[in-house]
């Protein structure tokens, strides 16, 4: 575990079909808190942005795959705003406990972000997207469900942003200092570190975008502890 040189996958706590539903709830307002201190929204939307220089006229289409409690979709939405930007943002995650929190989150922030309550590696994902879009979801998965996503994430939209933790022993620290600091969540306590050896290395995660067929796509190192794949469709 110190040298976490190998991933060691287990699953977390949030991931449980039986995972009660205030326990759940805690959990997200932990994750809200972990999401605001990462910067994570900022770091996608500079790639979305990037990407809106060669699109179209008209709106941006974008799904938010495993969306959460809605954070990142809400960030990127007034991100897009800010610039004068025209978007509609589809939220898709398996949890209706993640998708009435983020619903009502949504509501708050005067948003007409839409919910979608459907598991991404079981069911296809909806296509037409310019951008399709995750954060901290890949490393919740086994390597073949990896994989499925990808593919399923590189088929539904033009352009493919990931934002996930990167496997390293610093990483692996600060996690659980971090988690500690900013929730009492025993859920989040427990899986914020374990994410990071659930997590991939920069090679692995190039790995599975090559399984995954996803050709020309981009794996790099992003703050903090984190990396990025981004792949343009023609």
């Amino acid at each position: 575990m110190a040298l976490l040189s190998q991933r060691e996958f287990r699953p977390e706590l949030m991931d449980q079909i039986d995972i009660l539903r205030g326990d759940h709830v805690r959990a997200l307002q932990g994750l809200y808190r972990l999401n605001i201190v990462s910067g994570a929204s900022r770091q996608l939307w500079r790639q979305i942005a990037a990407f809106c220089g060669v699109l179209p006229g008209g709106r941006l289409r974008v799904l938010d795959v495993a969306c959460g409690g809605g954070d990142v979709a809400i960030s990127i939405w007034r991100l897009a705003r800010q610039q004068g930007i025209a978007v509609d943002i589809v939220g898709l995650d398996r949890s209706p406990t993640a998708c009435e929190q983020a619903f009502h989150r949504c509501r708050a922030a005067g948003s007409a972000i839409k919910l979608v309550c459907a598991d991404a590696i079981q069911s296809p994902l909806p296509s037409g997207f310019d951008v399709v879009m995750s954060s901290l979801f890949l490393h919740h998965l086994s390597r073949p469900d990896a994989v499925t996503l990808l593919a399923r994430m590189g088929d539904a939209g033009r352009l493919l942003v990931v934002s996930d933790l990167r496997r390293s022993p610093v990483g692996y620290v600060v996690a659980h200092a971090a988690c500690r600091l900013v929730t009492r969540s025993p859920i989040v306590r427990y899986d914020g570190p374990q994410s990071v050896a659930n997590a991939f290395s920069v090679s692995e995660a190039a790995a599975l975008c090559d399984e995954a067929g996803l050709s020309g796509a981009i794996v790099r190192r992003a703050w903090p502890w984190r990396l990025m794949i981004t792949r343009q469709r023609e």
